[in-house]
């Protein structure tokens, strides 16, 4: 063999297929799903991870939150100057949600005391909030949900918000 040929793959001509082989990368004939190793779009992503728990309105937040449930805005600054805040919710920005939620975390906030604390993370419209759920509940905490509609369905549904421009609720 020589040093060219050492260790170098076969390739195949590319006007040649093999009966059955399609291209890599491309689905195979019937597939219908990605496998568990192969990337997903964030639609699927979503609908995967909302799967495995039930999301909240907002009349359901309200209630969970008198009940004692932690609301937890993670919408970034801007918007909370923009649209206001939701009273009692804990501020917390998504890059240090989980830091500040793991109740074994050295750098976890007050609130965060038990994995069974009830949790319901709210982010603009209801997106970026399922997966930091998904991580929470990766962490342990296995009561978190997320608001269906976010802040936007709270306001909409005349729930208390403060004016903007507030910076605490």
């Amino acid at each position: 063999m020589t040093a060219e040929h050492r260790g170098s793959p076969r390739l195949p001509h590319p006007d040649v297929t093999e009966p059955g082989v399609t291209e890599p990368g491309l689905p195979q004939p019937g597939a219908t799903r990605a496998g568990p190793s192969e990337p997903v779009g964030i639609d699927e992503l979503l609908e995967r991870v909302r799967a495995g728990y039930d999301r909240v309105d907002p009349s359901q937040a309200a209630a969970a939150a008198a009940e004692g449930a932690l609301l937890v805005d993670i919408r970034y600054a801007a918007l909370r100057e923009k649209d206001g805040l939701i009273p009692g919710a804990l501020v917390v920005e998504r890059n240090e949600l989980e830091w500040r939620l793991d109740p074994r975390g050295s750098h976890r906030l007050p609130q965060a005391v038990s994995h069974d604390q009830r949790v319901v993370v709210i982010c603009n419209e209801g997106y970026a909030s399922s997966l930091a759920v998904a991580s929470l509940r990766q962490l342990g905490l296995h009561r978190a949900t997320d608001l269906t509609g976010g802040f936007q369905a709270w306001r909409a549904a005349g729930l208390p918000v403060t004016a903007p421009g507030t910076t605490t609720a």
